[in-house]
């Protein structure tokens, strides 16, 4: 059985400008709520035990939408992209 390739959509590398403006300024401002965490005091309930959580994971994810990859520096292995998730299997029928 051979596999079909699917093409790519017509818009893909076609990406806002606007967009990466914008991540980087929540990259940005994360970073700066990392390395000034007295600016949200954390004597508000919610808020307070939370905005430097909040800010990990936003910097960590304006990171993966630039490529750069958390998970490597933590031994995890990269996903082998050209075999992708189609598993390839043959029935064959008993008599």
């Amino acid at each position: 059985m051979e596999k079909e390739q699917i093409p790519p959509p017509e818009d893909e590398g076609k990406k806002n400008p606007l967009t990466g403006v914008i991540v980087s300024g929540v990259g940005l401002f994360s970073v700066l709520v990392l390395l000034a965490p007295s600016a949200v005091p954390d004597f508000i309930p919610v808020v307070g035990a939370l905005d430097e959580a909040v800010a990990t994971g936003l910097l960590i994810s304006c990171l993966a939408y630039f490529g750069v990859d958390i998970g490597a520096v933590f031994g995890r292995k990269k996903k082998k992209e050209a075999e992708g998730d189609v598993i390839d299997a043959e029935v064959k029928e008993q008599d």
